[in-house]
């Protein structure tokens, strides 16, 4: 690949970054809300634990396009916590937390 192309689709993913964006931070919100609710000792119904399953897989996705592996990483692990219809339990909310934060740190410092 020549320089000129090279630059060319790095200012393109950096143009696509900047359009997910919102989105990708609304993921990571609604996964920090979902944590601290379990936090607070409240299970999340069917419906929020579906949620946050679907938004820690399309991070998952979208951070891999971006080079963020071990962004994808953490997100199919939120994804898999979520997918699991345990409950409220203190140890399961705080790595989801940790999770959402981390995600929230690597996002910001690629923006």
């Amino acid at each position: 690949m020549s320089d000129s192309s090279a630059s060319q689709l790095s200012e393109a993913m950096n143009r696509l970054w900047q359009k997910y964006l919102p989105q990708m931070e609304e993921r990571v919100a609604t996964l920090q809300a979902a944590a601290a609710q379990m936090a607070s000792g409240v299970a999340l119904s069917d419906e929020q634990h579906r949620m946050a399953s679907a938004d820690a897989h399309k991070l998952a996705g979208v951070l891999g396009t971006f080079g963020l592996k071990d962004g994808t990483e953490l997100a199919r692990e939120a994804e898999n916590l979520y997918s699991e219809p345990s409950g409220a339990d203190a140890a399961t909310a705080e790595r989801l937390a940790t999770i959402a934060e981390r995600l929230k740190t690597m996002i910001a410092k690629r923006a």
